[in-house]
């Protein structure tokens, strides 16, 4: 048996299963680079040459970018989870929703891909939906005890938070290296509107299903499906 060759039973040697981890981790780290500098309208090319490997190479780890950013993501979207359960753990609730906003908005301005993440739908990435499902329900807890409280104004809606990471990811966007912390003085605008005592009623929220398809929209065109001759 030569190295590297398969075993009589058809698995693949120690050896080869090594190989294929570290070409996974080093694409996912140069698509973790990637998308962060340029967001989560980079080509799978582009992943490509920053990983030094082939275009082929890369969707046969991840058949779909929707599975990269999966990939890539995980572990952010943990810590967006936890900065949830850390803005619920907060005694004074104005202050724990506060704090979130500013977290999960600063954690937008340090990664353009996250900042399309959290204004984007992944329906076939079941493990980062699920963790953002339970970050949303956290934050719907969050909001009531803040309203309770007569410090959030009553009429917020949770698909707000949504608006708001939008606005977010849109200035950041705009603004780039140019004036790179404008985005804190809009959040910061966007904090005191919501504060007790409200000054105006505000115009009706989107429906959930309109929300969904714009969160759907706002994602690149390409996360289901190789370019044309990208996968060759």
């Amino acid at each position: 048996m030569t190295p590297g060759s398969p075993h009589s039973d058809g698995s693949a040697t120690p050896s080869l299963r090594s190989d294929a981890e570290r070409n996974r981790e080093r694409i996912v780290a140069a698509a973790r680079r990637v998308f962060a500098r340029d967001g989560l309208n980079a080509s799978m090319a582009s992943v490509a040459r920053e990983a030094g490997v082939g275009i082929a190479t890369i969707f046969r780890r991840f058949p779909t970018k929707e599975e990269l950013v999966a990939a890539v993501f995980a572990d952010r979207m943990d810590a967006y989870a936890d900065a949830v359960a850390v803005a619920l753990e907060n005694p004074d609730p104005w202050q724990g929703f506060v704090g979130y906003l500013e977290t999960a908005c600063a954690m937008q301005a340090a990664d353009y891909g996250f900042a399309d993440v959290l204004t984007t739908t992944f329906p076939t990435a079941a493990a980062m939906e699920k963790r953002r499902d339970e970050a949303y329900g956290a934050m719907v807890e969050l909001i009531g005890r803040a309203k309770a409280a007569g410090r959030l104004r009553e009429d917020f809606d949770p698909s707000d938070l949504v608006l708001i990471h939008m606005a977010n990811a849109g200035v950041i966007n705009a603004t780039g290296d140019a004036a790179p912390d404008a985005w804190r003085r809009v959040v910061a605008l966007m904090i005191q509107s919501l504060e007790t005592p409200a000054r105006g009623s505000l115009p009706a929220s989107p429906e959930h299903d309109a929300l969904e398809r714009a969160m759907r929209r706002a994602g690149p065109a390409d996360l289901t499906a190789p370019r044309r001759g990208e996968g060759t």
